[in-house]
């Protein structure tokens, strides 16, 4: 039953029956005829088919959510006895935001100082793209943001607040400035994220608020390329004051508030809303915990 379960789950993923075998590791037929067992023990047609794969119909959304709850439980067991046998080891995955993947290092690096046997995954994706993967058993944890957009189904741990500055150089438009308003923000030339990321949307809607809108003259991705540009000392950008730090200042930028207003947002940790989780999330959960009670006032 479990095989089968997961043979849907690919499917659910992957959207196409070749493409699922595959990555189940076994043919299409062989998947097809799973899935065929598996309506034939439920007694109920799960899945449209056509000369390709459709979708699925409510009985096999219902079956869906139950399967990633059986074969996320399945999973969390066998690495908790894994555990008690062994120790904590394994892939831990992780998916985070381009805005807050730099800050990621200060959970993988204690919790692999605890548990050096333990190997990571680190994607970035989008905060919608997290939530899927989450749901879809594809990672472990996520860090995205907690209070914009709305979450869904998961638990979540706040780990710190986003504030967002003006990066430019020096002597461009406003690089003189100690605070700009997002009003003079929105009459500069940006670098931005490109609109599929809820920084850029958070961008937008503060910007708009102030009556402007967002001038992108180029829009990327990666918050690398976006900041490589700005060393040139030529572009400008919005990022928030945690990254600039980690990334690193130099003469040729300057990073200068933005207020009017000051818009803060929280990222967090999220995880399945399962208990209990697998040893490796629990562990991730119990640094994000650390992490912030070493740097709470």
């Amino acid at each position: 039953m479990l095989d089968k379960l997961e043979y849907l789950l690919a499917l659910s993923r992957e959207r196409h029956f070749g493409h699922a075998a595959e990555a189940c590791g076994v043919t299409q037929p062989t998947l097809s005829a799973g899935i065929k067992q598996l309506e034939e023990t439920l007694g109920a047609l799960l899945v449209q088919r056509g000369s390709r794969f459709i979708g699925f119909t409510a009985e096999g959304e219902r079956t869906l959510d139950w399967a990633r709850r059986i074969v996320g439980d399945s999973r969390a067991m066998r690495e908790e006895i894994s555990a008690l046998r062994h120790g904590l080891t394994g892939q831990l995955r992780i998916a985070a935001i381009p805005t807050a993947l730099a800050m990621v290092a200060q959970l993988t690096t204690p919790y692999r100082a605890r548990h050096p046997e333990v190997r990571f995954t680190v994607l970035s994706r989008t905060s919608v793209e997290i939530l899927t993967l989450l749901e879809n058993l594809e990672i472990d944890a996520g860090v995205t943001y907690l209070d914009n957009e709305p979450l869904g189904r998961v638990n979540a741990v706040p780990l710190y607040q986003e504030r967002y500055q003006l990066l430019t150089s020096p002597d461009a438009p406003l690089g003189n400035r100690d605070r700009v308003t997002w009003k003079e923000v929105s009459e500069v030339p940006l670098c931005l994220l490109t609109p599929d990321m809820q920084n850029r949307r958070i961008i937008d809607g503060l910007l708009r608020g102030a009556g402007g809108s967002a001038q992108p003259t180029l829009e990327s991705d990666s918050m690398i390329v976006l900041f490589a540009h700005v060393r040139t000392g030529r572009w400008a950008s919005v990022m928030p004051a945690r990254l600039a730090e980690t990334l690193g200042l130099t003469a040729t930028i300057r990073a200068i508030p933005i207020v009017e207003p000051e818009a803060v947002h929280t990222i967090g940790l999220v995880v399945p809303p399962r208990e209990p989780l697998t040893p490796l999330a629990a562990a991730l959960v119990a640094e994000a915990k650390r992490l912030v009670a070493t740097t709470d006032p």
